[in-house]
């Protein structure tokens, strides 16, 4: 049961180490540690996806920046308490763990499959520039009745194919994880620059 379930949220990702490692929190005395880790994209910017490591699987007390890094695992998230509201926060949490020489092919170096339901309707537009984008939300469940959530976002026809999904419905997606940066108005009026991550969708299909 548990195979099965976590076959439904696989992530494959490969970059180089940016950070040093700071700690999360602990389970059973086993310590996880959060690392970022910058992926190429095809074109030449990359992404800074935030890894969740435990110690058991690193030396978390040695300095690996700039060291390549390829990790298997799952897109997680969980509500952090801030300014009186829930803030979606979500990372790679690292099942397997292996150093390689440099980032051998761009082309693998970021996927990720889900498998989830749709927990919101989702949401169709087009930019200034006349792209059709829609997001959506999904539900991927977890061992232990709970689930993570994750923003997708669609392309194309992909976009018009998804505006017509409903709250429930069960899709299979397959595409890379994106970092994209904002900036949040706070309650002083004041901004902040902020981090997004969600899924940028290259293929889906809708299940019945």
């Amino acid at each position: 049961m548990t195979d099965k379930i976590i076959e439904n949220n696989q992530v494959s990702i490969m970059g180089k180490i940016v950070s040093g490692f700071t700690f999360s929190h602990e389970v059973f005395g086993e310590g996880f540690y959060m690392v970022d880790v910058s992926v190429q994209r095809l074109s030449d910017s990359s992404d800074i996806i935030p890894v969740m490591i435990s110690e058991r699987l690193i030396d978390v007390t040695q300095d690996y920046e700039g060291e390549y890094i390829q990790i298997f695992g799952q897109f997680r998230s969980y509500n952090r308490h801030e300014e009186k509201r829930n803030r979606l926060v979500l990372s790679v949490f690292a099942r397997e763990v292996s150093f390689v020489e440099d980032e051998c092919d761009k082309v693998k170096s970021n996927q990720i499959f889900l498998d989830g339901y749709i927990c919101k309707t989702p949401v169709y537009r087009r930019t200034p520039l006349g792209r059709e984008i829609a997001d959506m939300l999904l539900a991927v469940n977890r061992p232990y009745g709970k689930s993570d959530y994750i923003p997708c976002i669609c392309w194309g026809r992909n976009a018009r194919f998804t505006s017509g999904f409903e709250v429930g419905g069960h899709v299979q997606v397959w595409g890379r994880i994106q970092s994209r940066e904002y900036v949040k108005k706070l309650e002083d009026e004041s901004t902040e620059k902020r981090v997004a991550y969600e899924v940028s969708v290259s293929k889906l299909e809708y299940l019945e």
